[in-house]
């Protein structure tokens, strides 16, 4: 049995944990996960299947730069002895300098950017990425086009760099939601992090524009940081009793199920799992247009739903789409044909087992372009 060692930043919730959980929970017994949380923070481990080898470990590490822990995260590969070592985002890089020289195969997963890169990379950043992973012999792994053109800038050869697109279940009887009734409060929901870059802000101010001339309610389904400051707005907006914030939930999927309607308002994202999911729901969705959310949505769609991330356009473009009920069928099905498509999650399965067997090499090349 493979042994496959794990650092994230966090391992709360996020869009890389959730990814690595739904993957852990497919391969079942197949191999052995040691997990660190730099935070030390294991909320997503409560998702984990009980057949799932899995073993949290705990390491001292200390604030200082990409090589503060190098000789504690060395020492800790010697000891533990993993096949293959993954870091997960620019919080866990020190991993590679402390694999240097190489003590065993090191893949990188960058899954995006926090606020501080959110509309162009930091050049310190990317002078360390090219020393620790183009330099380095990392290979890195990808969920977004956009994130395979800033790895090139990391001097990463196409031999070393895979596109992995997230994938999702679709269920085999999902079909696009029929136009709501005029008799209820229309949904909009949000599934994520309560992250500064997730700006729920704007959805919030947009949301209260729009309910100034529609019967909505507001579902924002998460946690994080920006909770309290997220709940005094609404206050301050006089929305607060149309707006329910659940918290953390085990299983925040099963909300998307209460949605009408889906709704992205970040200034960065990458590969969205929580839209994808709605997606494969027949949910229709409106959404910033970042990263490679405007590869996600298909183009006929796009069109109507997809906004710069401004809060005027979010508000112009949330305003348009509820004026368009009518059509709510026809995107929600492109949207649903879409995730079949391009977006299944037993092929990301596959391709990801292959990384984690040591085959990076043998992962198909998705990167050349196709139509969208």
């Amino acid at each position: 049995m493979r042994t496959l060692l794990h650092a994230f930043s966090t391992f709360d919730l996020g869009g890389s944990q959730a990814r690595f959980v739904a993957l852990a929970n497919a391969y079942g017994p197949a191999y052995r996960h040691l997990i660190v949380a730099m935070d030390g923070r294991m909320q997503a481990a409560e998702r984990l299947a009980a057949d799932v080898h899995w073993q949290p470990m705990v390491i001292a590490n200390r604030r200082g730069g990409a090589l503060a822990n190098r000789a504690t995260f060395r020492q800790a590969l010697q000891d533990w002895r993993p096949d293959q070592v993954f870091s997960y985002n620019w919080g866990a890089i020190e991993w590679a300098a402390g694999n240097r020289p190489r003590r065993v195969p090191h893949v990188h997963v960058e899954d995006g950017f926090g606020p501080a890169e959110a509309q162009a990379q930091l050049p310190r950043r990317v002078w360390v990425r090219r020393a620790l992973l183009g330099l380095g012999h990392a290979h890195v792994v990808v969920p977004s086009r956009r994130l395979a053109v800033c790895a090139q800038a990391w001097w990463i050869p196409a031999c070393r760099l895979r596109y992995i697109p997230n994938g999702v279940p679709v269920p085999a009887d999902a079909t696009a939601r029929p136009v709501v009734p005029t008799a209820r409060p229309l949904v909009i929901g949000t599934v994520t992090g309560l992250r500064p870059e997730k700006n729920l802000g704007r959805l919030l101010r947009a949301f209260a524009a729009a309910r100034r001339e529609h019967d909505l309610r507001l579902l924002i389904v998460g946690d994080g940081s920006e909770r309290a400051h997220l709940q005094a707005q609404a206050q301050a907006l006089g929305i607060a009793g149309d707006v329910t914030f659940t918290g953390y939930l085990q299983a925040p999927q099963e909300s998307l199920r209460e949605m009408d309607l889906f709704a992205l308002s970040s200034d960065t994202e990458q590969q969205p799992i929580s839209m994808l999911e709605a997606m494969a729901l027949g949910i229709p969705v409106i959404a910033t247009r970042v990263g490679d959310v405007p590869f996600i949505v298909p183009a006929d769609v796009g069109a109507a739903v997809l906004c710069q991330p401004a809060d005027a356009d979010f508000t112009a473009t949330l305003l348009s789409v509820l004026a368009q009920r009518d059509a709510w069928p026809r995107w929600a099905a492109a949207n649903l044909a879409r995730a079949r498509s391009h977006f299944a999650f037993g092929a990301m399965v596959e391709r990801w087992r292959l990384v984690f067997d040591g085959q990076v090499a043998a992962v198909p090349d998705l990167l050349a372009p196709e139509p969208c």
